[in-house]
């Protein structure tokens, strides 16, 4: 599925990839400053967080709590190798149950469950977004 869109379609579009995802784990996909963590705040708020997501850069995650579980936030820009990825238990987090929405999932390409919702995000001339949804999982 494609969509492009403007920021204040992004509800919208948040509502219609939840309604299509087939898995809890979801893949960003796009370059710095694309509007991959703008996204995750809007699925995140739909999911019903009280807190307002923002990019774990820093921290690596980031948890929200929502109503039926937790949603977990990855950002592996910094990760240098998937072992550092190990060290923290992503593991743990990708087969938990709960959502996952991880930045820069190239970076851990061979640790990622085959089970997951693929989003490349690309950013058009006229400064609206374009969203390719990849949900090869049905």
């Amino acid at each position: 599925m494609k969509i492009t869109y403007t920021h204040t379609e992004l509800p919208e579009v948040a509502k219609n990839i939840l309604g299509i995802a087939t898995s809890r784990i979801f893949l960003f996909y796009g370059s710095m400053g694309v509007g991959k963590t703008t996204l995750i705040k809007v699925l995140s708020q739909q999911l019903g967080a009280n807190e307002v997501a923002s990019s774990p850069s820093f921290s690596i995650v980031n948890e929200y709590e929502v109503a039926d579980g937790l949603i977990y936030h990855f950002d592996f820009y910094r990760i240098e190798d998937p072992m550092e990825a190990l060290d923290l238990g992503v593991e743990d987090y990708l087969y938990s149950g709960h959502y996952v929405f991880i930045e820069w999932p190239e970076k851990i390409q061979k640790l990622l469950p085959e089970e997951a919702v693929k989003i490349e995000i690309t950013k058009n001339h006229d400064g609206s977004r374009t969203i390719v949804i990849d949900d090869s999982n049905e």
